[in-house]
């Protein structure tokens, strides 16, 4: 498990935006990053899938990828992955995208046997990464995003792709989803996550599954911790509370806004 603290990004708001992006290249001698493309062609963007001016921004967004050359889709150096001999992986993160779709702190968790190239190189191209921020009730906010990387090799070529959910079943179908996100502010007394100095004395690392019922508005519906790990130092506690006054911006699914059950897993980090 990795934590890093990032630097500032350019301001990127006006971009299209992508729920699930993918990218697939071949080889060259001089490899630049392709052009994201949507896993599915669409005829007309919705509101969730386009940035909109000031003054016309839609009732919800979730905080995206986007598609400029600040994405961190497009910023991932696939040719040196390859070079490097990066096989079969998977990684989690999450960070904190602000409210101008700037990093504040980037977390990576779970990666898959021989993940450690690709945690290295996603690590380094989130630290000039721009999202499309989070839109809750018209107006922008802060949140944190939660979101999944793979890559592999089909077909002789190298495919890469960041999901904004780490729900198995979700990932397994590449489904066009995205998990709800806690934000900060306006209707939301979250305020990020708060490691358990009182119990915890050494320096530790937990992670806590949380259960969670999120609804087409947002609002938390149910909450229970499914796992905690390590046990009995104060991660669970610190993980119930920290979640139980959060509103979300709602999960998406198809462009949609939708109610949804989530295991969502919270790193806590000295």
């Amino acid at each position: 498990m990795r934590r890093i603290v990032l630097s500032s990004a350019a301001f990127l708001l006006a971009c299209t935006n992508l729920f699930a992006a993918e990218v697939q290249v071949g080889f060259s001698p001089s490899p630049k990053p392709e052009k994201a493309e949507s896993p599915k062609p669409q005829q007309q963007a919705t509101p969730a899938q386009q940035a909109t001016p000031a003054g016309e921004l839609p009732l919800y967004r979730p905080a995206l990828l986007g598609a400029g050359p600040n994405s961190v889709i497009n910023r991932i150096d696939i040719q040196d992955l390859i070079k490097r001999g990066q096989k079969d992986a998977s990684i989690m993160f999450c960070c904190s995208v602000t409210k101008t779709g700037e990093i504040a702190n980037a977390w990576t968790y779970r990666g898959t046997p021989g993940s450690v190239f690709l945690e290295q190189e996603l690590l380094a191209r989130l630290d000039q990464a721009v999202f499309v921020p989070a839109i809750y009730n018209h107006q922008i906010v802060h949140v944190l995003f939660y979101g999944t990387v793979t890559f592999s090799v089909v077909n002789g070529k190298p495919r890469l792709r960041i999901f904004a959910n780490q729900e198995a079943v979700e990932l397994k179908k590449e489904s066009d989803f995205v998990g709800p996100q806690p934000f900060v502010g306006r209707d939301s007394k979250f305020e990020g996550l708060h490691y358990p100095n009182d119990v915890v004395r050494a320096p530790i690392s937990g992670l806590v599954e949380l259960g969670m019922k999120v609804d087409a508005d947002g609002n938390l519906k149910e909450l229970r911790v499914v796992s905690e790990e390590p046990p009995l130092l104060g991660f669970r506690r610190a993980a119930a509370e920290d979640f139980r006054v959060a509103r979300f911006i709602p999960a998406f699914r198809d462009g949609k806004a939708v109610e949804c059950s989530i295991t969502l897993p919270v790193y806590y980090s000295p």
